[in-house]
């Protein structure tokens, strides 16, 4: 049985292990969005498509901000006996960054959907997207019935 500093220790594990899985999914999308005004096609975008295009790479960039401040609050707070209001904060940052990143991800699809066909096709595919993603992401994990304590 583990007491209460290795459940802290395990549990601030397990959290930057997570956040090493989805900061690489925020960095390929933060890299292909901030290519893309040096591309030849970019001066075509409508403007309402680069208002698309700076919301997706803002929501991007605030993603990538509160995914990556569970790290920096660990290692500006190493060894300060704060690790349990570090665990609480980080989780906190976490799902608020991985809720910006969802919303990243559905303005970029709408982007370029929007681009590709039209504006109802591109609402159509975000809204589909967004929709699936707050489910699997955020409703069905809290439908998960408690472990036991045995």
């Amino acid at each position: 049985m583990e007491d209460e500093k290795e459940r802290v220790d395990r549990e601030l594990l397990e959290l930057l292990n997570e956040l090493r899985v989805a900061l690489p999914g925020v960095q390929v999308l933060f890299g292909f969005l901030l290519t893309l005004p040096f591309t030849p096609g970019f001066e075509k975008l409508s403007g309402g498509d680069r208002t698309w295009y700076f919301t997706a790479v803002a929501l991007t960039a605030l993603s990538s901000a509160f995914l990556i401040a569970p790290s920096a609050h660990h290692r500006i707070r190493f060894r300060s006996g704060a690790k349990e209001q570090i665990l609480k904060a980080s989780s906190a940052y976490a799902v608020v960054g991985l809720g910006f990143l969802a919303a990243a991800i559905g303005a970029s699809l709408f982007l370029i959907a929007d681009v590709l066909y039209r504006t109802r096709t591109a609402a159509i595919a975000a809204g589909l997207l967004g929709g699936f993603t707050v489910i699997f992401w955020f409703v069905v994990p809290l439908l998960y019935r408690r472990e036991s304590a045995d």
